[in-house]
């Protein structure tokens, strides 16, 4: 069984690893070829693009939109030759939706794991889904009810960050590994995972930073830097200032007071540790005007939507400015034993652990389904 595998973001290029991975323990004959990031790449998956080719926030450039194309083009091909027997597209919508109407079009089964949030904008993607999507996988509790309702074909077994969610290094250690006092509290800071959203955010967050150790000089500062981005002036800058780590951020947010969160998928990771947090995003204004009046939903991040009522503040765009987002980040220090009761009911919400196993096998029986039909 040879399948398409498309993911974008390092989120989706996570849980997509994952199925790889989960699906090929249960049966190594599965070959799996298509486009990743780093985590896949890290599988003995096929890998004939990188994810980070197609990354395009706001309006693409000329360059960034022709390497879109070709890439759609090299998969056209790919698909018009039937070298894969099944399409499985992991999340990021803005190119997997084009290429479930190619492969359907085409004949291929078609498998869509993690959902576009139409529920929040771009309602017109239903139409979409519902016409050329076969099996959809999402991972949010209230999601499945709402495709069910226009009239979609669902399955929730929960969110696969259950099963990637956990803390290695013990606090001593960690605490002795880098250099820290354990008596004086850790903020971390989280700007993104995309080189524009670092660009954005990283000077404001230093500044944030600043400001809280002039009024608290017992507290330690770490940035996490995100996988896959490139060294920079930025980073450099912040190295200066005060730690910066890569792949430990699970530590990170385990053993923080606080943390100050760019919007996205880092914020139910940080919720699912029990982490006091404030969350913001800043955008180009003309896209922020934009996006105000195409989202639908009352809260950005994920941990406030899933309970239904603000347990993260949310500080964005023109309110997000250093002395705001400091005077914030002290209000959930004060706070943060009521904050921590409100986020354990997350967990219990999101499911029970090996959600990717049970993807896995589902995806396996629809694909022997595929083989006994005549």
């Amino acid at each position: 069984m040879r399948i398409l595998i498309i993911t974008g973001e390092i989120s989706g290029d996570l849980y997509g690893a994952l199925l790889v991975k989960r699906i090929r323990e249960l049966n190594p004959s599965y070959h799996f070829i298509g486009i990743g990031g780093p985590r896949l790449r890290a599988t003995d998956a096929e890998i004939l693009f990188s994810a980070e080719a197609l990354s395009l926030v706001g309006i693409p450039k000329p360059a960034e939109l022709k390497k879109y194309f070709f890439i759609y083009r090299k998969i056209e091909e790919l698909l018009k030759r039937k070298r894969v027997d099944l399409v499985l597209l992991v999340d990021f919508p803005g190119f997997n939706l084009r290429v479930a109407k190619l492969a359907k079009n085409l004949g291929y089964p078609v498998i869509y794991y993690v959902a576009p949030q139409v529920w929040a904008w771009h309602k017109n993607r239903i139409k979409i889904l519902k016409k050329y999507v076969d099996y959809l996988f999402v991972v949010l509790p209230f999601e499945e009810e709402f495709f069910k309702s226009h009239g979609i074909s669902v399955k929730y077994y929960g969110h696969p960050l259950l099963d990637v969610v956990r803390v290695k290094i013990p606090k001593e250690l960690f605490y002795e590994i880098y250099g820290l006092d354990p008596e004086g509290p850790i903020v971390s800071f989280f700007p993104g995972s995309r080189e524009s959203e670092v660009a954005r955010h990283l000077p404001l967050f230093l500044k944030v930073y600043e400001i809280l150790k002039s009024r608290n000089p017992k507290i330690q500062g770490i940035m996490c830097k995100a996988e896959g981005l490139k060294e920079s002036p930025l980073w450099e800058k912040a190295k200066e200032t005060l730690l910066v780590l890569e792949n430990t951020q699970y530590e990170v947010l385990s053993y923080s007071k606080a943390s100050l969160l760019a919007s996205g998928t880092i914020t139910l990771e940080a919720a699912l540790l029990n982490t006091p947090g404030v969350v913001t995003y800043s955008l180009p204004s003309w896209l922020f005007f934009i996006a105000k009046r195409l989202v639908k939903v009352p809260y950005i991040s994920l941990p406030n939507l899933i309970l239904g009522k603000k347990v993260y503040p949310e500080i964005l765009q023109e309110r997000s400015s250093p002395f705001e987002l400091a005077r914030a980040l002290e209000s959930v220090m004060e706070r943060d034993g009521e904050i921590k009761r409100e986020l354990e009911a997350i967990r219990r919400m999101l499911g029970s652990p090996g959600v990717t196993w049970r993807i896995a096998e589902e995806v396996i029986q629809i694909t022997q389904g595929l083989k006994n039909k005549p």
